[in-house]
């Protein structure tokens, strides 16, 4: 009602004005050259502003959603006369050239956008689920993960099952499988079946909040509903994983993207983002998925899950290679996410293993190489500190504690810096790194953590040696190649 009625305003002023919604049916931004085209910007909005870095320096008028409704033709008359005055209100801020990926972002900027979205707001179900069940594993045993002849249900469920705090049961008081073999006393029992549950719980979220958000990435948010039924369906149902996950969010959010983008009657408008859309594009989506789509992500994931089973010996170690050079070549970025997005995803089929199960071999190489690229490099700024500038030697220091834990980004600083020496020799020691740990047959139950996760680790000297032999080589490559043509005097001069 508010963008209607300032329509109407501009109308009757002989203005030609252009706008973007960000409401409840979604967000249809701006192109840069409207805006830059634009006298002066006017935000009718009870909420922030997304993106407002795109409109900063331009006069600004600012006020509520009500406003426009009912003082729309004296909102103009102002924003025409700021548009001419030098002292007007502006918005604050920088202009910053692509971002929230508005209508010039070309095509490969927003696939990249899209997959980034969904595996970045999938993380948080991974690292909290995934540390969830490693700590019931720490307090329980694996074995509480077992008990039931099937092996659904377990320990862990019938414990939980019709039990609270106040009335701790005794497993052993269970007529169950494995349950003779549980390390610890009740409580501790009781404890470990509550984390186990609740991180299984958090686990069930991974492949429907990827899909849910890659197409909220896509269509804003229509698309998160039929988003996340996708993914449901292609986890739960069809059986499809990670893979089909995605192609469901795609699909989900460029229908709901199409549907939002048709002209309705007024009346109907209100219906579109809360209903018409998550509906239609729910039932459309969800019957390609269940008829047209079905079988073929089946076959592609059983294909997918036989091939990993099969790589024992020289391909485990060759996988291990691949995923350690993933890993390392944007620290975060894209390939990075995808490594460990197939890491996390086979973890949890993997999560009630009893043996050395491939998944666990891969989470265990994936979160190796990662740690790799920032301890290495700092490590090199102590061994050869000349080499580096006063701030990357301050980088350096953080770098330790950020590699401990598992984030790779720590060596960002330095790659920016200096990327074609930094980036192949991190790759280099992330590589071997992902090789010794496949080699060694070095297990990870938990999806994050770094060296303080070592209670989930399968072969932790093997976890420790594949380690050291990444960052030592990774640290000898760096400085080599930093050493080729600069001394430690002109290093020291330009800093």
């Amino acid at each position: 009602m508010a963008a209607e009625a300032l329509e109407a305003a501009a109308e009757r002023a002989g203005v030609k004005i252009s706008v973007e919604t960000q409401g409840s049916a979604g967000s249809h931004p701006l192109s840069p050259d409207t805006i830059a085209q634009a006298a002066a910007v006017i935000f009718a909005v009870d909420v922030g502003v997304r993106d407002r870095g795109r409109f900063a320096g331009k006069p600004v008028v600012s006020s509520g959603v009500k406003r426009p409704i009912d003082d729309a033709d004296k909102m103009i008359e102002e924003a025409l006369r700021y548009a001419g005055d030098p002292n007007a209100p502006r918005v604050e801020g920088s202009v910053t050239a692509g971002e929230g990926g508005g209508a010039g972002e070309h095509w490969g900027a927003r696939t990249r956008r899209v997959l980034m979205t969904g595996v970045s707001y999938m993380i948080p179900f991974v690292a909290a689920g995934g540390l969830l069940i490693a700590l019931s594993f720490l307090l329980g045993g694996y074995e509480i993960a077992l008990g039931t002849e099937d092996g659904k249900g377990g320990v862990a469920g019938q414990i939980v099952s019709g039990s609270n705090l106040f009335n701790l049961p005794d497993p052993s008081n269970f007529n169950l499988v494995g349950a003779a073999t549980l390390p610890h006393g009740a409580l501790l029992t009781y404890l470990a079946a509550l984390l186990l549950t609740i991180g299984g719980a958090a686990f069930t979220f991974l492949v429907p909040a990827l899909a849910g958000y890659i197409a909220y990435a896509i269509a804003d948010r229509p698309g998160i509903a039929p988003g996340f039924v996708m993914g449901y369906l292609a986890n739960s149902v069809l059986g499809a994983g990670f893979i089909g996950g995605i192609i469901g969010g795609v699909l989900a959010g460029v229908v709901a993207h199409w549907l939002a983008m048709r002209k309705v009657p007024p009346f109907v408008r209100g219906l579109m983002p809360v209903v018409i859309i998550p509906l239609v594009s729910t039932l459309v989506v969800g019957l390609v998925m269940m008829i047209v789509l079905a079988k073929p992500l089946a076959a592609l994931t059983d294909a997918l899950t036989r091939g990993l089973n099969s790589m024992n010996g020289g391909s485990s170690i060759l996988l291990g290679v691949v995923l350690g050079l993933m890993m390392a070549f944007d620290m975060g970025g894209p390939l990075n996410k995808t490594a460990y997005l197939f890491a996390t995803t086979g973890l949890t089929a993997a999560a009630t293993a009893t043996g050395d199960a491939p998944q666990l071999k891969i989470m265990a190489a994936v979160m190796l190489a990662g740690m790799v690229p920032p301890l290495a490099l700092a490590l090199a700024t102590v061994v050869r500190p000349g080499l580096f500038t006063p701030a990357e030697k301050e980088n350096g220091k953080a770098a330790w504690l950020l590699g401990a834990s598992f984030i790779t980004e720590g060596a960002i600083p330095f790659a920016a810096a200096d990327p074609l020496r930094v980036i192949p020799s991190i790759m280099l020691g992330s590589a071997v790194t992902g090789a010794l740990a496949e080699g060694l047959d070095v297990t990870l139950r938990a999806p994050h953590g770094g060296i303080f996760v070592l209670f989930a680790v399968g072969n932790v000297l093997g976890f420790l040696i594949a380690l050291v032999a990444g960052v030592l080589v990774a640290t000898a490559s760096v400085v080599a190649l930093k050493s080729l043509g600069t001394s430690d005097a002109e290093v020291a001069t330009v800093a």
